[in-house]
C-alpha cells in the first residue's frame, strides 16, 4: 500500500514524521485521511511499533472508525494501538496510577446527574437558597474553573462577593466529597494524571517512554487541561503531529482555548506546518459563503479552500412567518428534493442553535409522517430505570459511592425514606465510617422493624456482590444481582403505563453488558461501567438508518450530509443576542455557522422567521442574522414559500406590544373515505385502509404500494385522491 491516494500536500504532511508537526485542515480537506494514512505510515515503513504511539481524539465514534481505517490499511486483525478520547485515556492512566492522588483504581466516574445529585446534597447540608445559584450554574462554574485548571484555593483567594465565596465553598466541599466517594467527575480524568506527572515524575517519564510519537486530531478544541497534557508527554521526544481547523473552534464555552492552535508553533518552535484546502466534501458555493462569513474573524489562519466536486448551487434563502411555518418550510424543501432529486431521508439533515428549537420542527415531521432521529435527545443510559441498575452495580464496583447508595437505597421500593436516609448519614458522620457499612447496625440509629430488615438486607445484597465482582464475568454479576433484587419482576408487574418500556429497557442494558463481556471475555465490570460513563451523543448515531437527522450545529460537527437546513437564522437566536457584545463571543457564533454550512456535500438552505415565540408565550419581531448578510448576494438564491396553513388577522387580537396575534386556518383538504386511493408527495400512492374524525380533525391510516403503514392528519398530509 502507498500514499498515492493522497493529493501532494497530504502526502508531504504524511511523511513529516521527525519532530512537530502542525496541520491546518480546512473543512473536508481530507483530515481523517491524512491521521490514518500517517499512522499507517509510521507502522507501516517500520518507524515505530503500534504500541509506541498514541492517537487521540474527540469522539469514540472518531477513534474507532481511525483504528478500522487503519487496520484495513495494514491488514491487520488487531492493532496494539494506544487510541481513544482524551477522557479514555486518561482513564487509563488514572486506573494504573491513581493511588498517587490517595484514589482506588476502582474510582467511580459521575456523569452530569451524579454531579448535580452530590451538588443538592452540599447545597442542603450548607442551607444554599437556589435563588443566589442553581446547582446547574455551579456544576458549569465548577467545570470551567477546571478546564481552566483553577484549584478551589485560587478561586477562595479571588472571591470578593457573596455569590463567589459561596461558589469557592461549594466548589471545595465538592471536591472533597468526590475523594470521600472514591469518585471523578469527566473533568478530573484531564486535571488528575497531570497531578500525578507533577508529584511522581518516575510515572511522568513511564509514559514519555510508552508513547514515542503523539497524533491529535481536532486539536483547535483543547483547552489548557489538555494543552498541558500533550506538551509534557511529548516534551522529551518532541514528536507530535496535531491537526485541526481553528475555524472550526467551536467549545470556548467550555473551555476550549483557540490560541492553542494558533500559538502551536511558539510551544513547538521547530515544527512544520502543512495547511489542507483542497475540499473534497462540499461544492464551491456552498465554500464561498463559509469563507466570506468565517473571515469577518480576526483570530483565524488564513486558507483558501478549493471544492474538488464543482461549483455547485447557490444557498437557498427562505423567509417565515413564524417557526411553525419555518417548519413547513423544510418539510416542503424535503418533498421537493425527494421528487426532483431522488433522495432519501438519510440524505437531509436539520441543524439549529438550541435544543428547544426542535419541538415544532418535530411537530411538522409527525403531522406529515416523516421519519426522524434527534442526537441530543435522552441517551439510553441516561434513562432513569437504566441509570438506576447501573447505580447498583457501581455500588457493588465501589462501596464508598455515595450517590449511588442514595439513589437505589430505596429501589424497587422498601419503605426506605429521606428521613432514614438522613439518619444513616448522620451516624456514619458520628462513628467515621463509610455510609453503605452503617447499614448492617441499624439498631444503633434506632431503626426498628421492617425498615431495618430492609437495610440489612440491601447491604448483604451489595456486600455479597462486592465479593463476587472479581470471581463472576461483568455479565453474570449484572443478571444475578437484578434477578435478586427483582427489577424485572417489578416492571412485569407494575401498573405504570411505561412499565413495559422499563422492563425491556433493562433488558437491553443487560443483553448490551453481555456483548461488551463477548467482545472482551477479560473485561471486568469496572471496565464496562467506565466505558458507559464515556459514550457521547454522537456514539449512538446511526446514518445508515433512513430517517432525516434533527440536531444542534455543536452535535454536527465533523459529520456530513448532502443536503442541511439551519433553521432559525434570526438576529438574537444565531448569533445568540448576549454574545453580540462580546467579540470573542460572536466570533466563535461566526465560526459555528461556518462548521453548519460545511457540513453540506450538495445544497444548503437557511431559514429565518419574522416572528418568533420566546418563552413560549411572546412573540418577538425577527430579523435575519448578520451573518447573512455576509454571505455574497451571488451566493444566495432567495426562495419565497407559501405554507398551506394560512394566517389571517383576527379583530380585537392585536396585543400590549403592538403585535398582532396569528390565527391558523385550513384553506383546503380532502374529505376522504375507507378504500380511497390516494397520493402523497413523498411516500407515493396509496390506499386509505382506516379513518377517523371529520373535517380538520380527519386522520387516515394508509398502506402505500411499498408496504409503508402511516397514520397521518388530513389537514397537514396534502394527499391527493387518484
Amino acid at each position: 500500500m502507498s500514499l498515492k491516494s493522497l493529493n501532494s500536500t497530504q502526502k508531504s504532511a504524511v511523511e513529516a514524521v521527525d519532530g512537530p508537526v502542525l496541520i491546518f485542515a480546512g473543512a473536508g480537506s481530507g483530515k481523517t485521511r491524512v491521521l490514518t494514512h500517517k499512522l499507517f505510515y509510521l507502522v507501516n515503513e517500520g518507524l515505530f511499533k503500534p504500541a509506541e504511539i498514541l492517537a487521540v481524539t474527540f469522539t469514540n465514534k472518531a477513534a474507532k472508525e481511525m483504528k478500522n481505517r487503519v487496520m484495513k490499511l495494514l491488514k491487520a486483525n488487531e492493532l496494539p494501538l494506544s487510541i481513544g478520547t482524551f477522557h479514555s485515556i486518561c482513564a487509563r492512566i488514572l486506573r494504573e496510577d491513581i493511588q498517587v492522588l490517595g484514589f482506588s483504581k476502582h474510582f467511580a466516574i459521575y456523569d452530569v446527574k451524579d454531579q448535580l445529585d452530590l451538588i443538592k446534597v452540599l447545597f442542603e447540608n450548607n442551607d444554599i437558597s437556589k435563588t443566589l445559584i442553581t446547582p446547574n450554574q455551579l456544576r458549569n462554574q465548577i467545570s470551567l474553573f477546571k478546564n481552566k485548571m483553577i484549584d478551589p484555593k485560587t478561586v477562595e483567594r479571588r472571591s470578593r462577593t457573596i455569590l463567589e465565596k459561596t461558589v469557592s465553598k461549594i466548589y471545595a466541599e465538592y471536591q472533597k466529597a468526590l475523594k470521600l466517594n472514591d469518585a471523578l467527575d469527566f473533568d478530573d480524568l484531564l486535571t488528575f494524571p497531570l497531578e500525578i506527572f507533577n508529584k511522581k515524575p518516575s510515572i511522568l517519564k513511564k509514559y514519555q517512554t510508552r508513547w514515542k510519537y503523539i497524533l491529535v486530531d481536532e486539536y483547535q478544541d483543547t483547552n489548557r487541561a489538555q494543552f498541558e497534557f500533550l506538551t509534557v508527554l511529548a516534551q522529551k521526544h518532541q514528536n507530535i503531529c496535531v491537526v485541526g481547523d481553528d475555524d472550526q473552534s467551536i467549545y470556548g464555552w467550555r473551555g476550549a482555548e483557540i490560541s492553542n492552535i494558533l500559538d502551536f508553533e511558539k510551544t513547538f518552535s521547530s515544527c512544520r506546518v502543512f495547511t489542507l484546502e483542497k475540499n473534497y466534501r462540499s461544492t464551491q458555493e456552498i465554500l464561498n459563503a463559509a469563507t466570506a462569513v468565517v473571515m469577518n474573524n480576526d483570530k483565524r489562519a488564513d486558507k483558501n479552500l478549493i471544492a474538488a466536486n464543482g461549483p455547485g448551487e447557490a444557498l437557498g434563502l427562505i423567509e417565515t412567518n413564524d417557526e411553525q411555518e419555518e417548519a413547513s418550510a423544510i418539510v416542503s424543501s424535503i418533498e421537493k428534493e425527494i421528487k426532483l432529486n431522488k433522495r432519501t431521508f438519510n440524505n437531509f439533515s436539520v441543524l439549529y442553535r438550541t435544543n428547544a428549537q426542535s419541538r415544532a420542527l418535530e411537530e411538522s415531521f409527525i403531522r406529515q409522517g416523516i421519519p426522524y432521529n434527534i442526537v441530543g435527545s435522552i441517551r439510553f443510559y441516561q434513562r432513569k430505570e437504566v441509570k438506576n441498575v447501573l447505580a447498583y452495580l457501581r455500588l457493588v464496583v465501589n462501596l464508598k459511592d455515595t450517590i449511588s447508595l442514595r439513589r437505589i437505597i430505596n429501589f424497587p421500593a422498601r419503605g426506605i425514606g429521606a428521613k432514614t436516609i438522613d439518619k444513616c448519614v448522620q451516624q456514619s458522620e458520628k462513628d467515621k465510617i463509610e455510609f453503605i457499612d452503617v447499614l448492617k447496625n441499624s439498631d444503633r440509629m434506632d431503626i426498628r422493624g421492617k425498615q431495618a430488615d430492609s437495610l440489612s438486607k440491601f447491604y448483604k445484597i451489595i456486600k455479597k456482590y462486592h465479593d463476587l465482582r472479581e470471581k463472576l464475568s461483568a455479565s453474570e454479576l449484572a443478571r444475578s444481582l437484578i434477578e435478586e433484587i427483582g427489577i424485572l419482576s417489578y416492571f412485569k408487574n407494575s401498573m405504570e403505563p411505561d412499565a413495559k418500556d422499563r422492563f425491556d429497557n433493562v433488558a437491553e442494558l443487560l443483553t448490551s453488558i453481555e456483548e461488551f463481556s463477548v467482545r472482551d471475555q477479560k473485561a471486568s465490570l469496572s471496565r464496562f461501567l467506565e466505558d458507559v460513563s464515556l459514550q457521547t451523543d454522537i456514539d449512538h448515531w446511526n446514518d445508515s438508518d433512513n430517517r432525516v437527522t434533527m440536531m444542534t450545529i455543536h452535535s454536527s460537527k465533523g459529520l456530513e450530509f448532502p443536503v442541511v437546513f439551519i433553521a432559525g437564522m434570526d438576529e438574537g437566536l444565531f448569533p445568540l443576542f448576549n454574545s453580540i457584545d462580546d467579540k470573542e463571543e460572536l466570533e466563535e457564533e461566526r465560526r459555528l455557522f461556518y462548521v453548519a454550512l460545511t457540513r453540506a456535500e450538495e445544497r444548503v438552505y437557511i431559514l429565518y422567521a419574522t416572528n418568533r415565540r420566546r418563552m413560549g408565550v411572546e412573540m418577538v419581531n425577527g430579523l435575519p442574522s448578520r451573518f447573512i448578510n455576509e454571505i455574497p448576494e451571488n451566493s444566495l438564491e432567495r426562495i419565497s414559500f407559501s405554507s398551506s396553513v394560512t394566517r389571517k388577522f383576527v379583530p380585537g387580537t392585536r396585543k400590549k406590544d403592538g403585535l398582532t396575534q396569528m390565527v391558523r386556518t385550513v384553506t383546503d383538504f380532502d374529505d376522504f373515505q375507507v378504500g380511497d386511493n390516494v397520493e402523497h408527495s413523498i411516500f407515493g400512492a396509496g390506499k386509505i385502509m382506516a379513518l377517523s374524525g371529520t373535517g380538520e380533525n380527519q386522520r387516515v391510516g394508509v398502506v402505500f404500494s411499498d408496504g409503508t403503514k402511516k397514520k397521518l392528519i388530513v389537514k397537514f398530509a396534502n394527499l391527493k385522491k387518484i
